[in-house]
C-alpha cells in the first residue's frame, strides 16, 4: 500500500470535523478505511450512499443526529457530500458533543453545493487529497528509481488504482473509466449543465492548450456557445479539481498580462485520456506540455502537503517575455520556466530581471524539477 500525506491520527481532533475532499478516486475511502482499522477509538463508520443514514443526518433533528452518535467515540461519514444539509448536521455533532471526534469525506460535491462551508465555519479541519504525489512515493522509491519511471508518470499521471498497475493497457482502461464515469459526475449531478458533451470538447480544447493563455471568446466561438457559459464551466471544472488555474503575477500593469488565464489539468493521465494519446513520448510532439504540466501539478501537491497555500501564477509581457510560473513566498519571488530538453540553458528574460532584480529564476528540467516537488532543496 502507497503511504498517502496525511496520517488521519495526526489530523482528527475533538471539538472539530475533519473534512478528507478531493476528487472521486483519488483515495479518500481507503485512506479513511486504513485508518479505522488501526484506531483504538470506538467508530461508527456510514455512508452518505445510505438512505436511511441521509433521512437522520439530513433532518437537521438535534435529538436523532445526537441519537445516533451516542456512546462512539469517533463517526466516520464516507461520501457525505450526498447528504443534504450535512454541514448543520456536522454542526450539531461538534457544538453538542465536543468531545467527539468526527471525519467526513467528499468530492468535489462539497465545493459545488457549499454544504459545509458557513454551517461549519470554525468547526472545522480541511485536509485535500491529490492523486499520488512524487514526495509520497519517495517511501518506495529513490529519486533515480522515480525518474527513471517518469515517462509513465506523464502519460498514465498518479490516479491510485493506475500507479499500482502494471500493464499498459488495464491502465488506459481504468483512465478512460475515470473520464467516462467519475470525471464530470458532480458537476452534472448537482448543476444544470445542457450538454456534458460540450465540457468533454472543453477540455479536449484545454488538453492543447497547456501553458499558454486562454481566451475565453476563441473557447466560446469553437464550442458554439456564449462567453459565460464557457466561464462557468471553466468554474465547475476547477471547483471539481479537474482543473488548476492560474493568473497573470504583476506589480506593472501597464506592462503585464494579467486578464487572462492559463489551465493545467490537475492529472497527466485524465489529460491524455481525455484526448485518447496515450503512445510513448518518442512519438509525441507535446512533450513540453506533458513536463510542465507534470511539474506544475506536482509543485501544487508539495506546496498544499507542507502547508503552504501559495497561489499559482504565469508571468507574461505586451512584448511577449514569459515565465511559466511564479511563487511569492515571505515577500521573495520565485520565477520557474519549465523546459523537457536539458541542451540549452536559459536565462531569465530581460524584462524579468529588470523589473524584478531581487527575484530568483530557475530552469526547471526533468534533471532539476525533482528538487521542488520531493524536498524543501530549491523551494
Amino acid at each position: 500500500m502507497i503511504k498517502r500525506h496525511y496520517d488521519l491520527k495526526n489530523e482528527i481532533q475533538p471539538g472539530k470535523a475533519l473534512i478528507l475532499t478531493g476528487a472521486r478516486q483519488v483515495g479518500k475511502t481507503t485512506l479513511l478505511r486504513d485508518f479505522l482499522g488501526k484506531t483504538a477509538l470506538k467508530y461508527k463508520l456510514d455512508s452518505g450512499d445510505n438512505i436511511r443514514i441521509q433521512d437522520v443526518l439530513g433532518s437537521r433533528d438535534l435529538g436523532r443526529i445526537l441519537a445516533y452518535a451516542e456512546g462512539y467515540e469517533l463517526i466516520a461519514i464516507d461520501e457525505a457530500q450526498n447528504i443534504p444539509n450535512i454541514g448543520t448536521a456536522l454542526k450539531i455533532l461538534v457544538d453538542e458533543r465536543p468531545e467527539l471526534r468526527i471525519i467526513a469525506t467528499g468530492s468535489a460535491s462539497f465545493e459545488l453545493s457549499r454544504q459545509v462551508g458557513e454551517p461549519l465555519t470554525g468547526r472545522k479541519k480541511t485536509c485535500h487529497l491529490f492523486p499520488i504525489a512524487q514526495m509520497e512515493l519517495q517511501h518506495l522509491f529513490n529519486r533515480h528509481e522515480l525518474q527513471e519511471q517518469l515517462e509513465t508518470f506523464l502519460i498514465y499521471g498518479a490516479y491510485p488504482e493506475v500507479v499500482t498497475q502494471t500493464s499498459r493497457a488495464e491502465k488506459e482502461n481504468l483512465l478512460n473509466e475515470l473520464v467516462d464515469s467519475y470525471l464530470l459526475k458532480d458537476i452534472l449531478a448537482l448543476e444544470k449543465v445542457k450538454s456534458p458533451r460540450t465540457l468533454l470538447d472543453l477540455l479536449k480544447l484545454l488538453a492543447f492548450q497547456i501553458g499558454k493563455e486562454v481566451s475565453l471568446n476563441e473557447l466560446a466561438a469553437q464550442l458554439h456557445i456564449d462567453v459565460k457559459t464557457v466561464a462557468r464551466y471553466l468554474d465547475l471544472l476547477e471547483k471539481s479539481y479537474v482543473l488548476l488555474r492560474s493568473t497573470g503575477f504583476s506589480r506593472n500593469l501597464r506592462k503585464e498580462v494579467t486578464s487572462k488565464h492559463r489551465y493545467y489539468f490537475s492529472d497527466n493521465g485524465i489529460r491524455n485520456a481525455v484526448i485518447s494519446r496515450f503512445n510513448p513520448l518518442d512519438q509525441r510532439d507535446d512533450l513540453g506540455a506533458l513536463w510542465e504540466n507534470f511539474i506544475v501539478t506536482e509543485r501544487r501537491k508539495f506546496l498544499t502537503y507542507t502547508g503552504r497555500k501559495i497561489p499559482l501564477y504565469f508571468w507574461r509581457t505586451y512584448s511577449q517575455q514569459e515565465i511559466d510560473w511564479v511563487e511569492e513566498r515571505d515577500g521573495n519571488l520565485f520565477g520557474y520556466e519549465c523546459k523537457w530538453s536539458t541542451r540549452k540553458q536559459i536565462r531569465a528574460p530581460r524584462a524579468w530581471s529588470a523589473n524584478y532584480p531581487d527575484a530568483a529564476f530557475m530552469q526547471v528540467t526533468p534533471a532539476t524539477g525533482y528538487d521542488l516537488v520531493l524536498s524543501v532543496v530549491g523551494s
